[in-house]
C-alpha cells in the first residue's frame, strides 16, 4: 500500500478511527494488526518473511539477555546477523552476484534475471538488527512483550522507507497512554501537505523528465545530461524527505513522534555537513553499528579513513546490487576523506557560504548521476559526454522535446517554491515577524493544496526507496 494511492485514503481514516474508539489495552494489538495488513496489501508472502525475521530477532534478543554466558551471547548474535543479512543477500544480491559470476566466467546463460525486492526489507531488517545489537551490548534488557517488539519494527508509518526509529525513542511510546486531545494537529497536517507536496507535485512530475534521459542516454547532450542530474537530486530528495514528512505527519494521529529524518541536506556547504543533514536515521544507523563496530576512531589514524571509506562503499552496495551504487558510494567516500585532509592542512580554512553551497550541489549531482545510471556502459557515456568541452555538448533541443517549455517552466517555479520555504527553515526570515509569519504560513499550505490538485501526478508512483 502506497501513501499516495486511493486505497490509503480510505485505509488510514478507519485506523484511526478504530485505533480511538477501543479501549486503550487493546490499542497495540489493533496497530500491529493495520500495519501488517498494510504490508500485506503490497505483497502476502512478503508478510510471512517480515514476521519471521522479525520474530526471530525477538527471540534471539531474549535469549542473549537471559545468559551471562559472553560466548553464548556472542553466538547468538551471530546467528542473528547472518539471518538478517542472509534474507538481505537472498532478495538484493543474490541475482547480480549470480549474473556476475555468468559474465566472469563466459558461461552461456543467465538463468536467473531479477527477483522482487521485498517493499522496505532493508529499513525493517537495520530496526531489527540494531535491536539485537543493543541488547547484546547491554544497552537494553530484552523485557518486551512479543506483541510489542512486532509492533515496534512493523509500525507502518516507517516500515517500508524509514526513518528508522531506535527502540529506546519509539518503544516508550507504545507503552504509555495517551488520548485524543492530545493530538498535534497542527504538525499533522503541514506535515502531510508539506509531503505529498514534494512527492505528487515536485518529485512525481520531475520523473516525467528525468526517466525518459536516463533510459536513453545517447539521445542527449552532456549539458542535458548534467540537468537531468540536478533535477534528480531534486527528485530523490523530494521523494524520500516527502515519504518521511508524511510517515511522521501520520504517525503523529496515534501520537507518536517519529526521530527527524531531514535537516534541509542541499542547502549544505560541505560534504560532512550534507552527511549530517540527509537520511539521518540511516546516517547514524551506519555510524553506530558499522562504522563503531570496524573501530570508528579508536584506531590508528590511516585505519580511521579505511573505516570511513568502507562505510561508505558498503553504504552504497546497501542501496542496491550494482556496480554504479557502489561507485556512487566510494565517490562520497574519496571526497569525504579529502575534505578531512584538506582540513588537516589547512585547519583555518574558510570557504564562503555560497561556493561551499554550490561545491556541494556540483559534486551532488554528479555523483548521484551514478546512483541513477542504469548500468556502467551508461555511467561511462553519461560522464564522458557531460565532461566534453564540444559546441555541440550545451544544448537542450532534445530535453525541450520530451516537454513543452511551459512544463520546464512550471518546474522552474516549483524548486524555487522549495528553496524559499527550506531557506526560510533555515534562517527563519519570516519567522522573525510573527504577525506576518501567522498570516503566511497558513496561506503557504492553503497554496500547497491547491497545487497538489491542480499540479499533482496521482499515478500512485512507487516511492523511490521502497526498492532498498
Amino acid at each position: 500500500m502506497l501513501f499516495n494511492s486511493l486505497i490509503f485514503t480510505v485505509f488510514l481514516p478507519i485506523v484511526f478511527s478504530i485505533y480511538w474508539i477501543i479501549p486503550g489495552k487493546y490499542r497495540n494489538i489493533f496497530l500491529l494488526s493495520a500495519s501488517y495488513y498494510f504490508y500485506y496489501s503490497y505483497n502476502p508472502w512478503f508478510l510471512l518473511l517480515l514476521i519471521g525475521t522479525s520474530g526471530l530477532d525477538y527471540f534471539i534478543a531474549k535469549k542473549i539477555s537471559n545468559t551471562n554466558d559472553h560466548k553464548k551471547k556472542k553466538t547468538l548474535l551471530i546467528i542473528s546477523l547472518l539471518s538478517n543479512i542472509g534474507v538481505l543477500f537472498i532478495f538484493k544480491y543474490f541475482v547480480f552476484v549470480y549474473n556476475s559470476s555468468v559474465e566472469v566466467f563466459d558461461l552461456d546463460t543467465k538463468l536467473l534475471h531479477n527477483l522482487i525486492i521485498p517493499a522496505g526489507l532493508s529499513f525493517y531488517t537495520f530496526q531489527s538488527i540494531s535491536y539485537t545489537i543493543d541488547v547484546y551490548r547491554g544497552k537494553y534488557k530484552a523485557d518486551d512483550t512479543l506483541s510489542d517488539f512486532l509492533l515496534y519494527v512493523s509500525f507502518f508509518p516507517h516500515m517500508v522507507a524509514g526513518p528508522i526509529v531506535r527502540y529506546n525513542d519509539l518503544m516508550p511510546q507504545f507503552k504509555i497512554t495517551t488520548y485524543f486531545k492530545n493530538i498535534n494537529w497542527q504538525q499533522f497536517a503541514t506535515l502531510v501537505i508539506w509531503g505529498y507536496f514534494k512527492k505528487l507535485v515536485i518529485a512525481d512530475n520531475l520523473n516525467l523528465i528525468v526517466t525518459p534521459v536516463f533510459n536513453d542516454v545517447t539521445a542527449f547532450t552532456g549539458f542535458e545530461l548534467a540537468l537531468a542530474g540536478f533535477l534528480f537530486v531534486i527528485q530523490v530528495y523530494c521523494d524520500f524527505s516527502g515519504y518521511s514528512d508524511i510517515a511522521t505527519g501520520v504517525a503523529k494521529l496515534f501520537n507518536i513522534d517519529l526521530s527527524l529524518n531531514w535537516r534541509r541536506p542541499l542547502l549544505s556547504r560541505s560534504l560532512h555537513e550534507f552527511w549530517k543533514r540527509n537520511h539521518i536515521s540511516i546516517t547514524t544507523w551506519f555510524r553506530d553499528y558499522l562504522y563503531i563496530g570496524l573501530g570508528g576512531s579508536r584506531v590508528s589514524y590511516n585505519r580511521w579513513l579505511i573505516n570511513i571509506f568502507l562505510v561508505f562503499v558498503i553504504s552504497g552496495f546497501w542501496h542496491g546490487a550494482n556496480f554504479t551504487f557502489i561507485i556512487w558510494g566510494t565517490m562520497h567516500g574519496l571526497f569525504y576523506i579529502l575534505e578531512i585532509l584538506l582540513l588537516k592542512k589547512f585547519p583555518t580554512l574558510k570557504v564562503p557560504g555560497i561556493l561551499g553551497r554550490l561545491y556541494l550541489l556540483g559534486f551532488h549531482t554528479i555523483s548521484l548521476i551514478a546512483f541513477r545510471a542504469n548500468n556502467l556502459l551508461d555511467l561511462r557515456t553519461i560522464y564522458r559526454k557531460i565532461f566534453s568541452l564540444s559546441k555541440e555538448n550545451f544544448t537542450i533541443n532534445s530535453l525541450l522535446n520530451h516537454q513543452d517549455r511551459l512544463y520546464f517552466f512550471i518546474m522552474f517555479l516549483l524548486i524555487v517554491i522549495l528553496f524559499i520555504k527550506e531557506i526560510n527553515e533555515e534562517y527563519a526570515i519570516i519567522n522573525k515577524n510573527k504577525a506576518v509569519y501567522s498570516i503566511l504560513k497558513p496561506l503557504a499550505f492553503i497554496l500547497f493544496i491547491v497545487l497538489i490538485f491542480t499540479l499533482g501526478n496521482f499515478s500512485a508512483n512507487t516511492f523511490i526507496y521502497f526498492q532498498f
